[in-house]
């Protein structure tokens, strides 16, 4: 299947790709807090970049690499390059996203998720632009698994002044 972009579209049995990102440097912490330290001095802030380098570039490692992955039947979390599943969620038993206050990092501009299904949590650690994923994960799972979209009340326009 192509898209109207002329790309190859992916439609294997993980689904059609909505989305896929890649963790900050706030996964690691420690390494994350040191680089933020030393990058609010303006003399220690090349250090900074050097300390947070390699967790930065980290993504690509052959064994260490983590990404998000969205699609139309589930959310995942890919390790290493082949992307081998570590952990998913089918659509269909997503109850709610919902964004770890405590995370929030407006240095990294990234916040932990926590996808509730069955009475379990799955968490998405240090996740770029959180809320707008967040909102993503929700939409599709409305999309493509309608009936667990949770209804709201009917206000008709009368009612409002």
């Amino acid at each position: 299947m192509t898209t109207e972009t002329g790309h190859q579209a992916s439609n294997d049995d993980r689904g059609r790709r909505i989305r896929e990102i890649w963790p900050t440097v706030k996964r690691f912490p420690a390494v994350a807090n040191l680089g933020k330290l030393l990058n609010n001095t303006i003399v220690l802030a090349p250090l900074g970049w050097l300390v947070m380098a390699p967790v930065y570039f980290s993504k690509v490692l052959p064994f260490v690499a983590v990404r998000y992955r969205l699609t139309d039947k589930r959310i995942m979390i890919l390790s290493g390059w082949k992307g081998s599943i570590s952990q998913q969620v089918p659509l269909t038993e997503i109850d709610d996203v919902k964004l770890d206050p405590a995370s929030i990092d407006q240095f990294f501009r990234s916040a932990d998720l926590k996808i509730m299904h069955g009475g379990k949590i799955m968490t998405l650690f240090a996740v770029p632009d959180a809320e707008s994923f967040r909102h993503m994960i929700l939409d599709a799972r409305n999309a493509w698994a309608p009936g667990r979209v949770k209804a709201l009340p009917f206000i008709p326009a009368s009612a409002t002044n």
